[in-house]
């Protein structure tokens, strides 16, 4: 039986190369692409494919991403062979791992390695998650985070510092995103959902306080109590934007200010 395959590769380039190499492999059965990590895990729950070729960068929602996204939901692992253009830090953090991956430009002969040991592999289950977590933490902790966002104002688009990130909201599929002070601004985010915006964050500096805020934790300038034991955000914002606190972090929020 050939093995079912899934590509994900924000590069179309990226993605036409691989399925040629594969098709010239043989006993690959290419059941879908997609270009990001919200469409790999869609397509991974869909066709429930014997190996995905994952690219680990991409923007948004990235390969480890879609492997923590799959865990969250319980959808069970497939093979994942990592495609990757990282440095010989995280190559040295694969092979620890005993995770396959490829290095781009890619490779006829270790394309055909990969999928030789996929198919020695055909019978035992995917990747524990803790290998995944492990290898995730490894990465990540290498990876320095970006520290200037692009947002779309006036037909114009701007490169802002994350520190200066008061709060983002969502509403009808649109972000905006707000910065802090008297010379603050909003602008639109390319992100299409809140996790996907948050991946690309400081995850020490951002909170998601509600379904449809996150908030810059720097920027909050006052704790409003509210109804029924709940709370408001007041933000450094030129408005003095005032963010709900939905129930279920109320408790984070007691234990960042210690409530």
């Amino acid at each position: 039986m050939p093995l079912s395959a899934v590509i994900v590769d924000d590069e179309e380039l990226a993605r036409d190369e691989l399925t040629y190499l594969l098709k010239n492999a043989g006993d690959v059965n290419i059941v879908a692409q997609g270009k990001n990590g919200l469409e790999a895990v869609n397509l991974i729950k869909e066709h429930n494919p014997d190996l995905v070729f994952l690219d680990v960068q991409m923007p948004g929602l990235d390969g480890f991403g879609v492997i923590k996204k799959l865990l969250d939901k319980k959808i069970p692992l497939p093979k994942i062979v990592f495609a990757t253009a990282f440095d010989q830090y995280a190559v040295k953090a694969f092979e620890v791992n005993a995770v396959d991956y490829l290095l781009k430009p890619f490779d006829k002969k270790r394309v055909a390695q990969s999928l030789q040991k996929a198919r020695a592999k055909q019978d035992s289950d995917g990747l524990p998650a803790e290998r995944i977590a492990t290898l995730v933490r490894m990465l990540e902790s290498q990876k320095p985070q970006p520290s200037k966002l692009l947002l779309k104002a006036l037909g114009r688009m701007f490169l802002v510092d994350q520190k200066d990130i008061c709060y983002a909201s969502i509403e009808d599929g649109v972000i905006t995103v707000v910065t802090g002070g008297v010379s603050g601004m909003e602008g639109q985010s390319n992100c299409r959902t809140l996790e996907e915006l948050l991946d690309s964050l400081d995850t020490k500096l951002f909170w998601r306080a509600h379904r449809s805020y996150v908030v810059n934790v720097n920027r909050i300038r006052e704790v409003v109590p509210w109804f029924k034991s709940s709370y408001q955000l007041r933000m450094d914002d030129k408005k003095q934007s005032e963010i709900p606190v939905s129930r279920a972090q109320t408790k984070r929020l007691r234990e960042l200010f210690g409530l």
